[in-house]
């Protein structure tokens, strides 16, 4: 009984941790007011580069859709990376005035088939904007970059939003992305620390893009490794609140699954792979990498949540009622937090009715602890589909 006791004990400081950290940022979030830059003539040149596997069903509207930006022409030009494209769609977008690199691997990356680009891409470009295959930028999106960077400002996460919200899944994506906009962009931002990077709706310098995509091999979490060897050299990631990159949210429970078991697998790889390095920067002082390595050590929100409220039920049923009032009070705390951070528009009915598969997503994403072997060690595709309009 006593060891069961240190177990549960040891269980509940680890899942307070996670619940202070996350009420921690969520509340700095409401410290950090949504800054505005003044408008600037258009000088900043972006190469907007779009890697997409596979994409054919929503290539072409994506790449319609980003040509309409409120920007000189002149300024900014857009390369798609095609992996694996049909000859039909690789036909349609000769019809735009986009450049279409084609790219072939026997195992196929993200990293791969940006690098690739980079061999073929002219160093004429102030920037680039990194898009995935489904993202669709406000048409003042550049005029917004245009704005914001001034000198010293190498890489900013732009505010990546949901373009559609058509199923319960969808839906609690789409919160889920807010959440994390509100926690680890704003929040972080608010105290002083970087950005969280989310892999699309980035700008960064061309130059010193290219340079430290040359060191980035990830198969899977292309994001993360790049935030990292970022951080490593110290250089602080930026947010911009007002710029909006459209995304594609999943829509079934299976597609829900496979994609976090690949978020699960990463964060899981680049934790062991980085963890002795954060120590050391822990004692140089580079709080940005040791925040970022503790990201890693967390639970996933669903499965805190589902955790922490299995627990309590557990913790009362068998007698324990002190733990069991504990660990109440975290899910009380962990709730307040994801509340806080949710915008206004997302709190109606239909998101209520949209929290009934929380269950579900839970079980979904528990079932993936077992099935993380070899995740990381190949490219797991997230297919896009039909998209809602702006």
């Amino acid at each position: 009984m006593i060891v069961l006791e240190i177990v549960a004990i040891i269980l509940l400081i680890y899942l307070c941790s996670n619940v202070v950290y996350l009420l921690f940022f969520s509340l700095a979030g409401k410290f950090n007011k949504k800054k505005t830059f003044q408008e600037r003539e258009p000088e900043v040149s972006f190469c907007i580069m779009i890697p997409a596997y596979k994409a054919n069903k929503v290539i072409v509207n994506t790449v319609a859709e980003n040509l309409q930006q409120h920007y000189p022409k002149e300024l900014y030009e857009i390369f798609v990376i095609a992996d694996g494209f049909d000859v039909v769609t690789l036909q349609e977008l000769k019809k735009y005035d986009v450049n279409v690199i084609e790219v072939s691997f026997a195992n196929s990356t993200k990293a791969k088939a940006i690098n690739k680009a980079f061999e073929q891409i002219e160093a004429v470009y102030d920037y680039v904007v990194l898009l995935d295959e489904d993202n669709i930028m406000e048409q003042k999106f550049l005029q917004k970059l245009n704005n914001r960077l001034v000198s010293n400002v190498q890489i900013i996460q732009a505010h990546r939003v949901a373009l559609n919200a058509d199923t319960s899944f969808a839906l609690l994506d789409a919160v889920s992305e807010e959440i994390n906009n509100y926690i680890f962009r704003k929040g972080h931002v608010s105290v002083g620390l970087s950005s969280a990077l989310i892999g699309s709706g980035i700008a960064a310098g061309f130059n010193f893009f290219k340079d430290i995509m040359s060191s980035v091999d990830a198969v899977s979490g292309f994001d993360k490794e790049l935030e990292l060897k970022i951080l490593h050299r110290r250089i602080k990631i930026h947010y911009l609140e007002d710029a909006f990159v459209f995304d594609e949210k999943v829509r079934t429970g299976a597609v829900f699954q496979n994609q976090r078991r690949r978020w699960l697998a990463a964060q899981f790889y680049y934790l062991r792979r980085f963890f002795f390095s954060g120590c050391v920067h822990l004692f140089h002082g580079n709080f940005d990498y040791v925040d970022k390595l503790f990201q890693f050590l967390l639970f996933p929100r669903v499965l805190l949540l589902g955790t922490l409220t299995a627990l309590t039920v557990l913790l009362y049923s068998i007698g324990w009622q002190y733990y069991g009032a504990y660990a109440l009070i975290l899910v009380v705390l962990n709730c307040a937090a994801l509340i806080i951070a949710i915008p206004q528009k997302y709190v109606n009915a239909k998101t209520a009715k949209a929290l009934l598969m929380l269950p579900k997503a839970f079980l979904l994403f528990f079932s993936n602890l077992f099935k993380l072997k070899g995740a990381n060690k190949k490219f797991i595709h997230t297919p896009h589909g039909k998209k809602e309009g702006n």
